[in-house]
């Protein structure tokens, strides 16, 4: 990795792979994987459904703000990021700071695929789940573009393809090939 450059995020909508393709990828990349939103749950010992419920996502923001601090300031790592980890300007510049990121964009058509037996997120509990999603899509797609070093079209494709993509995509920013 190059200096000021140590780790890999990825961000992208909901359903966009995140958690599955980053930590395939981590291994591939020998750096340690970090679900962002699975490091929040095991610090609270609640689930982001509860943390929502109690907190609203004005509280959930800040912790998530504050775990990301926490990841971005490790070396080696490869943060899989919430969903809206983009809707805070402070999370962007720490994510564009401390490592290569990587957009993975996705259809709503995609996510709402993806997500159509998924009741665990608490930002779609609501009954028009298209619309939810292509309101997220219009303020946060521009955000992901702002920050993402490197944007992957996700397809439904082999994972394996699909990590092989990625490492390939990432090495080629870094001058490794």
């Amino acid at each position: 990795m190059t200096p000021g450059k140590k780790n890999i995020y990825l961000v992208g909508p909901m359903g966009s792979g995140k958690t599955t393709i980053g930590s395939r990828l981590a291994r591939k990349l020998d750096l340690e994987f970090h679900d962002c939103d699975q490091e929040i749950e095991a610090r609270c010992g609640a689930k982001i459904n509860l943390i929502f419920e109690i907190e609203g996502e004005v509280g959930f923001r800040t912790r998530e703000t504050r775990m990301l601090e926490e990841l971005c300031a490790r070396e080696g790592v490869l943060v899989a990021t919430g969903g809206g980890a983009v809707l805070s300007a402070t999370n962007r510049e720490l994510l564009k700071n401390s490592g290569v990121v990587v957009y993975l964009r996705i259809t709503v058509r995609q996510q709402m695929e993806r997500l159509r037996r998924d009741r665990s997120r608490p930002l779609l509990q609501d009954m028009n789940k298209e619309r939810t999603l292509s309101e997220m899509a219009e303020i946060r797609n521009p955000l992901y573009e702002s920050v993402a070093d490197l944007v992957f079209p996700v397809k439904n494709r082999n994972i394996d393809s699909t990590i092989t993509q990625i490492n390939e995509l990432i090495c080629q920013h870094m001058g490794h090939v």
